[in-house]
């Protein structure tokens, strides 16, 4: 019995060592991504979509589809009529939504009125403009004092949606997109995908990618799957990349299909559900923007299209002050076109016009004045009677050369008065 207990002691006591040993060589770093997840979840998310498309396409059913939220409750359709003098606008409706404890704060950004117009020309060019305001604005926050709270408004995704009537892409959907493919992550999708049978949703694809490479539009690009990933999330992936333009039905009503409610449309002839795989590829957009993608979208926004606007700024500041420098420089050099300074400025280039007269005088006394001062001194010890005589005489005599010199002014009437000391 003894025995028994001693070996279990020893047993425990071994035990024990090991996990010594073990916290030992256990630095505790691999905690990392929990503290990284933890600080991201309290801190919470946010994510900006951009809609781009004509009018009628589906654009607010989809979004309020893919986020199960009504962001267009207060809407107003325009008329025809009202819809002819209608500019591109851009609104932004922005939504908290919450989904077990993970707080995302929504924007989407909505272009009505965009390819509605008789004239389309250079309609994008309002989003364009929209997209550069908000990386001026990150830039300018960014390079302020207080970066501690920076909002975050840059576009991370813009849906176009492409219509389904006609065979593919339209002039205006290659002039959107080559105008703003630098700028932001685009997203071709097909919209109203429940007009077209599942042959031609399938021809239109085709054509709709190969126009986008003919035309050498730059749309967001899947990131390659790690070697590490399981086959399954592969093969996921590469159904993703196949599936573009994501071809799309969007509702909000809920009906019934064979004893079962699901999100659909109900036609005289059957339903069309909108999280079916088989019927359109809702479910695929949404797993790519919510589920898959969302965090590598906001990183191409980051390192990709702001850094380039980023470098465009400062390149273009660079630019201006070397030109700026170069320009003063050689106004310094020419004497040509210089500011000419008030105030205080004015004050000092008079000051040192005075010095230079000062400085000429010196000189020309130095070079003129001290033999006839030397002269004057002697004649004037030795002949006080012709003092007025000969002073009168010696000024007749520089009066000639005042007219060469007017410095030596100073020396012509100074005669009269007792001579400096040689030593001085």
């Amino acid at each position: 019995m003894e025995n028994s207990s001693t070996n279990s002691r020893f047993r425990s006591s071994l035990f024990n060592h090991d996990d010594e040993d073990q916290d030992k060589e256990y630095v505790g770093f691999a905690t990392l991504p929990n503290q990284v997840h933890r600080k991201s979840v309290k801190k919470g998310f946010d994510f900006t979509l951009m809609v781009a498309g004509e009018s009628g396409l589906g654009k607010s059913t989809l979004v309020n589809s893919l986020f199960l939220t009504d962001l267009y409750k207060d809407r107003k359709l325009l008329n025809a009529e009202e819809r002819i003098t209608q500019t591109v606008e851009i609104t932004k409706h922005t939504v908290d939504i919450e989904e077990k404890g993970v707080k995302l704060k929504l924007t989407i950004v909505d272009t009505p009125g965009f390819g509605d117009a008789v004239n389309n020309t250079e309609c994008w060019k309002s989003v364009a403009d929209y997209i550069d305001q908000q990386f001026e604005q990150y830039f300018r926050d960014e390079s302020g004092l207080n970066r501690k709270n920076i909002q975050d408004n840059r576009v991370h995704c813009c849906l176009y949606f492409i219509s389904p009537f006609g065979h593919g892409l339209r002039p205006l959907d290659v002039e959107f997109m080559k105008a703003l493919h630098e700028k932001v992550n685009i997203v071709p999708v097909l919209a109203k995908a429940d007009t077209l049978t599942p042959s031609e949703v399938k021809k239109k694809k085709f054509k709709i990618r190969e126009e986008i490479e003919q035309y050498g539009i730059k749309i967001y690009q899947f990131p390659d799957c790690d070697s590490d990933e399981d086959e399954e999330f592969k093969q996921q992936d590469q159904e993703l990349k196949d599936s573009i333009p994501f071809a799309v039905i969007g509702s909000n009503t809920v009906v019934e299909a064979k004893g079962r409610r699901v999100r659909g449309r109900l036609y005289p002839w059957g339903i069309v559900e909108v999280e079916n795989s088989a019927h359109c590829d809702f479910v695929k957009l949404r797993n790519m923007l919510v589920r898959t993608h969302m965090q590598d979208l906001k990183d191409v926004t980051r390192e990709t299209h702001y850094e380039n606007y980023r470098a465009h700024c400062i390149q273009s500041m660079t630019r201006m002050v070397v030109k700026e420098r170069n320009r003063n420089k050689l106004t310094r050099e020419s004497g040509t076109d210089f500011p000419i300074p008030t105030g205080p400025g004015l004050a000092d280039t008079e000051t040192e016009k005075l010095i230079r007269e000062k400085d000429e005088e010196v000189r020309h006394r130095a070079e003129h004045g001290h033999g006839h001062d030397h002269q004057h001194g002697h004649d004037l010890n030795n002949e006080h009677v012709h003092e007025h005589n000969h002073g009168h005489d010696h000024e007749h005599e520089h009066g000639h050369e005042q007219h060469q010199d007017p410095h030596v002014e100073h020396e012509a009437h100074s005669e009269h008065h007792p001579p400096y000391p040689e030593g001085s």
